[in-house]
């Protein structure tokens, strides 16, 4: 009679532990439907969120912007500004990155001079996203 109480008390510690755990996960684990950056600093769906922050909308707008810029850019693209988008500044680098978009003249102003916060390198072969900052 003895074994069978403890081996009671020991399934309901067992689940209580799991149930615990669980609770735990969802409390302090944060939400698993959220938007995150990847590697280039572009806002991206993890899970399914509800709604879109009005970071990552501004983020999406001026990222259609510089595709926009990009297009319309008739001379050979090379490291050199495009102009701003919102709050972000449109940079063309080449791919990889060399000296020559390190340099400050090669740089927006925009950025350079704190008149933005953040910039878009665009790759100078084609309209890809290098990074977002």
């Amino acid at each position: 009679m003895k074994i069978k109480k403890w081996y009671l008390i020991i399934q309901i510690a067992v689940v209580l532990f799991i149930v615990g755990l669980i609770f735990a996960r969802f409390v302090f684990g944060g939400n698993e439907d959220s938007w995150i950056k990847d590697s280039r600093g572009v806002y991206v769906k993890h899970g399914n969120p509800k709604e879109t922050p009005g970071y990552v909308i501004w983020q999406q707008a001026a990222i259609e912007c510089a595709f926009d810029k990009f297009e319309n850019l008739a001379e050979e693209k090379n490291s050199q500004c495009l102009g701003t988008c919102g709050n972000y500044a449109v940079d063309i680098v080449h791919v990889p990155r060399n000296e020559e978009d390190n340099i400050i003249e090669n740089q927006c102003n925009d950025y350079t001079k704190g008149q933005v916060s953040h910039f878009i390198e665009l790759n100078n072969e084609n309209r890809e996203i290098v990074r977002i900052v």
